[in-house]
């Protein structure tokens, strides 16, 4: 059995600040740190449950964070950026399921433990056929392009409701809840990654109750940038339209090809910060 591990930061128990995510942030290393156990933590569920051939994609920031001596032995690990498929790279149709790990709510969510869309400093919003839409759904659809099911996703309680509203099915630990942006009550380390080992396992047991996520065409990505300036750089991705001041529209019959056009379109849009 196949897993595809994506991981990000924001929602590991105890992160709360940009001091914690940030490269050169003072907490920066106590935080891969306790990313790197939760992560081990998955690897140890999807082992009890079977698995054979585990992918990591480390998935925040310069995705440079999972530290490698201390990953699980069982498990590959793609680090560095950038990366084609960004925080979904090495997702193909050969895994049987995908599971996120430290995921954060989407831009604006109400007491989203450092909420954002991909890239904060420069993402206003997100949407897709009119359905706004953050990490979870936007990287979920990818691997269902791929007719891989997403089958856990673990963090802050923003992001496991918005994981259930959106996928419906899903199997989901929350492991902090949020008191506001940077600040939250966290569950201890020691016993979120029991929660994470044993909900992955409980994942992977009732793989064939899931199913994947797919978006129908037409699709439609739509994003709303900070300021205009982001915008007019965006707007070179070909097939890009202009909506309003800091909008642009992508259309596409093919989610991949969206989803490129759109990680373009913010990695242009970043280089006017």
């Amino acid at each position: 059995m196949k897993v595809f591990i994506s991981a990000d930061l924001e929602g590991v128990a105890g992160v709360v600040h940009g001091e914690h995510t940030l490269r050169d942030g003072k907490e920066h290393e106590r935080a891969r740190r306790l990313m790197t156990h939760e992560v081990n933590a998955a690897i140890e569920g999807v082992l009890e449950a079977g698995a054979t051939n585990i992918l990591v994609n480390d998935s925040h920031g310069t995705m440079r964070n999972i530290i490698p001596e201390e990953l699980h032995e069982a498990a590959e690990l793609i680090t560095g950026s950038p990366k084609p498929l960004s925080m979904m790279q090495g997702i193909d149709n050969t895994f049987n399921a995908a599971l996120f790990t430290g995921y954060h709510a989407r831009r604006g969510a109400y007491i989203g433990v450092l909420e954002h869309t991909y890239h904060g400093r420069v993402v206003s919003d997100v949407s897709i056929n009119g359905k706004p839409m953050g990490e979870t759904g936007i990287n979920a659809a990818v691997a269902g392009y791929f007719n891989v099911p997403v089958v856990l996703v673990t963090g802050d309680q923003a992001v496991t409701e918005e994981a259930r509203s959106l996928l419906s099915n899903v199997e989901t630990v929350t492991v902090k809840e949020g008191v506001g942006r940077f600040a939250a009550k966290c569950t201890s380390p020691m016993k979120a990654r029991g929660l994470i080992k044993e909900g992955a396992t409980k994942a992977l047991k009732r793989l064939n109750e899931f199913k994947p996520f797919k978006i129908k065409p037409p699709i439609e990505l739509d994003i709303v940038f900070i300021h205009t300036g982001m915008r007019e750089m965006a707007e070179l991705v070909p097939g890009a339209k202009r909506v309003d001041g800091r909008t642009l529209s992508f259309v596409s019959n093919d989610y991949l090809e969206a989803f490129k056009a759109g990680y373009a379109m913010i990695t242009l849009a970043g280089t006017n910060i």
